[in-house]
């Protein structure tokens, strides 16, 4: 599997389980109701989310992750 759908999937996984978790957080402890719901989950998951990117070097590919909690950029493979 390539490193850039390495990325793409570990950023699909990361927004997913906190857009699921913060939309059931929102939903039990707001008054928000209809789409407000959802719209506030996904934009808290979107900004929490880390970034994760496949970069090309000379030493080949690698991929580096990115996060509002972390300082810097990690490369993890």
């Amino acid at each position: 599997m390539s490193l850039k759908t390495q990325a793409f999937i570990y950023q699909l996984l990361s927004f997913a389980v906190l857009f699921i978790g913060f939309r059931f957080l929102i939903d039990a402890y707001t008054n928000l109701t209809g789409f407000w719901i959802p719209l506030t989950a996904f934009i808290i998951g979107t900004i929490l989310s880390p970034k994760f990117q496949a970069v090309k070097s000379n030493d080949g590919e690698k991929l580096f992750m990115s996060w509002i909690f972390m300082k810097g950029i990690k490369q993890i493979k």
